[in-house]
């Protein structure tokens, strides 16, 4: 059990080693040292073993017979299997909200915020940080409408993998040609999936949801054939192309 300080410490530790594995700062297969990584966070050893082994278990890292951690890389088809594998999930979870909604009321929340999400027309720097936030809003209240701990649980777990996230390829999207076009087209399917949510639909939401996923693999394929655009995805440098 931690102390209200090292849990701060861990918190920071693994917080500031994700994104600098998601930034590239460290190479694929790199082997990460415990002392010197001590150094480069600021932070004790405790920490440091702590956040390694919570990136191992995100499946950033892996470890060696040795028990050493070193840096995933990444197949295009990881990058595939992750994205389906959170469309499965957000589809299961778009059909059980369907199905378990007891009255229209308990879709006041997501309303308000595709509302505000709807509100903002372009993604710039200025209405980036917003947008994104509540696109993350947006899925986390769906998966709660579904009623099951079990299934958000999944869900977490599979949206700390780089580039799973809803929002991993906000700001790369931005960038796109059509961008316009692909935020309306990520707008309508929400107003979809909560139509047929509200309906009890439950298996057009779970096709819709499972649809909205995939919009994500289209932007990412688009972003890895231009550099720039490539640079602004969290985790493309551990992605072998």
């Amino acid at each position: 059990m931690y102390t209200e300080n090292e849990a701060t410490q861990v918190g920071r530790a693994v917080l500031t080693l994700r994104e600098l594995v998601l930034k590239g700062q460290f190479l694929p297969g790199e082997h990460l040292s415990e002392p010197q990584l001590v150094a480069r966070l600021g932070v004790s050893r405790t920490p440091v073993r702590e956040a390694l082994s919570r990136l191992a278990h995100e499946g950033l890292l892996y470890t060696t017979r040795t028990g050493r951690y070193r840096v995933r890389e990444f197949t295009i088809s990881d990058v595939w299997d992750a994205i389906e594998l959170r469309g499965v999930l957000e589809g299961t979870a778009a059909r059980l909200a369907a199905e378990r909604l007891v009255k229209g009321e308990e879709l006041e929340s997501i309303r308000d915020v595709q509302a505000r999400l709807d509100a903002i027309k372009h993604i710039t720097v200025d209405t980036f940080s917003a947008y994104m936030e509540l696109n993350e809003s947006f899925h986390s209240e769906l998966v709660s409408l579904a009623k099951s701990a079990m299934l958000r649980r999944s869900v977490e777990h599979v949206k700390t993998l780089p580039f799973a996230s809803p929002s991993a390829l906000v700001f790369a999207r931005s960038k796109l040609p059509r961008a316009a076009e692909m935020i309306l087209v990520g707008r309508e399917q929400h107003h979809a999936i909560l139509d047929a949510v509200e309906r009890r639909q439950g298996t057009r939401a779970e096709a819709l949801a499972r649809e909205h996923a995939q919009l994500s693999w289209r932007n990412l394929e688009i972003s890895l054939t231009d550099e720039d655009i490539r640079n602004s995805v969290p985790g493309s440098p551990l992605i072998l192309v």
